[in-house]
C-alpha cells in the first residue's frame, strides 16, 4: 500500500468554507464520499487543519494501492460528488485537479513503523 501526505494552503478568507466542506464530507455527503474513495482506490484519507503564522494549511494523508491512479481519477471523474469536490478544492485552495499538475508527487523521506 502506498501513501501520500501533502499540505495544501487554504486561501485567505476561506477557512470557514474549508471547515464547512469538511463537515459536509463527514456528514451529509459521507456515503457519496465513501463511494468516491472506493472508486478511486483510496483505503484511508485523513485531513488535518494546521494553523500557522504564515497561513492555514490542510494537511492531507491518503493510502491507496496506486497514488497516481487516485489523482488521475480526481482529474477525470464526472461523478457528481467528484465534480463538487474538485470545485471546492479549486475555490478553497486554488488548485484545479482537472488540470495536469506540474512537478512530482511528494516524496517520503522517513517512513517508520513499529515492528
Amino acid at each position: 500500500m502506498a501513501s501520500l501526505a501533502s499540505a495544501f494552503p487554504i486561501l485567505p478568507g476561506k477557512i470557514e468554507q474549508w471547515k464547512h466542506f469538511s463537515q459536509e464530507i463527514a456528514g451529509p455527503r459521507h456515503s457519496v464520499h465513501e463511494a468516491s474513495r472506493k472508486r478511486l482506490g483510496i483505503t484511508r484519507e485523513v485531513a488535518y487543519l494546521q494553523q500557522t503564522p504564515q497561513g492555514d494549511l490542510a494537511v492531507v494523508y491518503i493510502e491507496a494501492a496506486n497514488i497516481s491512479r487516485v489523482f488521475e481519477g480526481f482529474a477525470s471523474s464526472q461523478e457528481p460528488f467528484d465534480v463538487w469536490f474538485r470545485e471546492q478544492v479549486k475555490q478553497i485552495h486554488g488548485l484545479d485537479f482537472s488540470e495536469p499538475q506540474s512537478g512530482p508527487l511528494p516524496e517520503a523521506f522517513v517512513d517508520w513503523r513499529a515492528s
